[in-house]
């Protein structure tokens, strides 16, 4: 077994393995319950780790993990809008000023749902 992973949050380490899960590597969740040390132990020793059971696919494990906890392309930098020119962080698909998407295409569902709630007398 090799250990592939080490946090501060049991979440994530269980989300982890299901990931790894579905790639048909077998993991082992070690220190779950040995928080309650901490304080005796150094908190960092206290950490649930992430092992996998078999050696040869550690490499592989690592690598997906990498790629599942790295940030997305599209957030990591702002955008302009194309329509109106204001700068949007990278966590939004579209602009809060015009409505329009990082294509450039407009809002034409927010257009839609309201003239099409209008009833006709």
């Amino acid at each position: 077994m090799k250990k592939v992973y080490c946090a501060k949050d049991p979440l994530m380490i269980g989300h982890l393995r299901n990931v790894l899960d579905t790639f048909g590597i077998q993991c082992v969740i070690k220190n779950l319950d040995l928080s309650t040390a901490a304080g005796e132990l150094p908190l960092i020793d206290c950490w649930p780790e992430l092992w996998v059971v078999d050696d040869e696919k550690s490499a592989k494990a690592k690598a997906i993990l990498k790629k599942t906890l790295a940030p997305l392309a599209s957030v990591k930098k702002p955008w302009l809008c194309g329509a109106c020119g204001e700068k949007i962080e990278g966590q939004f698909s579209e602009c809060w000023k015009c409505g329009r998407d990082r294509s450039g295409k407009s809002a034409d569902r927010l257009s839609r749902s309201v003239t099409g709630s209008v009833r006709n007398r």
